[in-house]
């Protein structure tokens, strides 16, 4: 098959998800283009995707002229279909958070969408995220481009579906990847019953290489924790902090590794200070896939307190590097971490459950930590295995083309 994937923004630090799955459907004899709006390449570290970002066509990289007269050329050879779908966009950018002159924005660059999966002989698109990349791939749909489908991964999908106008979405997509049971649920909410059977679950997954890694599965029994995620409110590092300080004031022995980087780095390095932290707490910025490896190996278990998710990767990857985690019972996470079976699961928002965990992980046994890893290794190797995960999407591409 002749694909083309379309992200808002490809490659992507925190979204090796989406290059294991364009790997292994390239592995599997598919043809992938790459395709995204903007650039996040100031931001790249990994060498994967460093040689992904070579590969990937950049719709923002065309000159503003460009883009404009792309959208005429449209309306001259198609003038029916780019008013209905004018017509459309102003009525989604009426009703959503992002406004109008924003969605009119989106039809343009759809335009150039168009010119390339039809230059490149596209049979199938599919974007990862509900939220502006769709909007783009549905209005290219819209103006005769090819079938399309999507990955919803949440938070921000579930957090306002009429913004967004997801049912809309669905309505013209061929079929919905939701990555969990949790988040198939949620997209059943906003469209009629008769649309359920359109929403397919296809897990993000690791690849084999990861997942036959036996490098790890000595316990680790260091006083070193690690925290992967990006700097922001959702992922609840402030409420880390405070459980760190808990564990110094009780004179208990934690280091605590913070991998990543975001719009918050500049208060957590101030509440690092604040608290009398700065010996407890490393931030690492931005680090590459293999770095990160790295520190969960070195690492006797990651912590995750985020209040709002969709199902973190870097649980899959702690897990089969079997260390347990702790994490919060939120979205799809439950679905693969189990309580006191491979980490801990916490009320999100709670820091004297997260303190508590912390204390239990923190001085467990070889014995335990072995079985828990193993247990860990297990699930993720029978839930999130990419080549058997991306089987399942291109069966699905193949039946929505016929």
């Amino acid at each position: 098959m002749k694909l083309a994937y379309f992200t808002n923004q490809y490659p992507k630090v925190s979204h090796s998800f989406i290059r294991r799955e364009i790997l292994a459907l390239e592995e599997m004899g598919h043809s992938v283009e790459r395709f995204a709006l903007r650039s996040d390449e100031t931001e790249l570290v990994d060498p994967a995707d460093l040689s992904e970002f070579k590969k990937t066509f950049y719709v923002l990289s065309e000159p503003k002229v460009t883009i404009i007269l792309l959208g005429l050329g449209v309306f001259l050879r198609h003038p029916i279909k780019l008013v209905a779908t004018l017509l459309f966009a102003l009525k989604l950018g009426f009703r959503s958070d992002r406004g109008i002159l924003r969605h009119i924005i989106y039809l343009l660059e759809s335009c150039v969408l168009l010119k390339w999966q039809q230059a490149k002989g596209i049979e199938h698109i599919h974007a990862h995220f509900g939220t502006n990349s769709t909007v783009v791939v549905m209005f290219a749909y819209l103006l005769g481009g090819s079938g399309y489908s999507f990955t919803v991964h949440g938070p921000e999908e579930f957090d306002k579906p009429e913004f967004i106008s997801l049912a809309e979405k669905i309505k013209h997509s061929r079929f919905v990847v939701a990555i969990s049971s949790y988040g198939k649920s949620q997209l059943f909410r906003w469209i009629p019953s008769e649309q359920w059977l359109k929403i397919k679950v296809v897990r993000c997954g690791l690849d084999v290489e990861f997942l036959a890694d036996k490098g790890a599965a000595e316990p680790n029994l260091s006083n070193q924790l690690v925290c992967v995620g990006r700097l922001c409110e959702q992922k609840g590092q402030l409420l880390l902090l405070e459980s760190m300080k808990a564990l110094k004031d009780g004179g208990i022995n934690c280091h605590l590794v913070l991998a990543g980087d975001g719009p918050m780095r500049s208060e957590v390095e101030n509440r690092i200070l604040d608290y009398g932290l700065t010996e407890q707490v490393t931030i690492t910025g931005w680090i590459s896939s293999a770095q990160v490896k790295q520190i969960l190996i070195d690492s006797r278990g990651l912590v995750l307190p985020s209040f709002a998710e969709g199902l973190p990767v870097v649980i899959m990857e702690a897990l089969a590097l079997y260390r347990p985690v702790i994490t919060t019972y939120v979205a799809g996470i439950p679905e693969l971490v189990k309580n006191d079976k491979n980490g801990w699961l916490i009320p999100a928002g709670d820091v004297d459950a997260l303190t508590s965990a912390m204390k239990q992980l923190l001085p467990v046994d070889s014995d335990k930590l072995l079985a828990m890893g193993r247990n860990g290794h297990e699930a993720v190797n029978k839930q999130h295995n990419i080549e058997i995960e991306a089987a399942k999407l291109a069966r699905y591409i193949e039946q929505g083309i016929i």
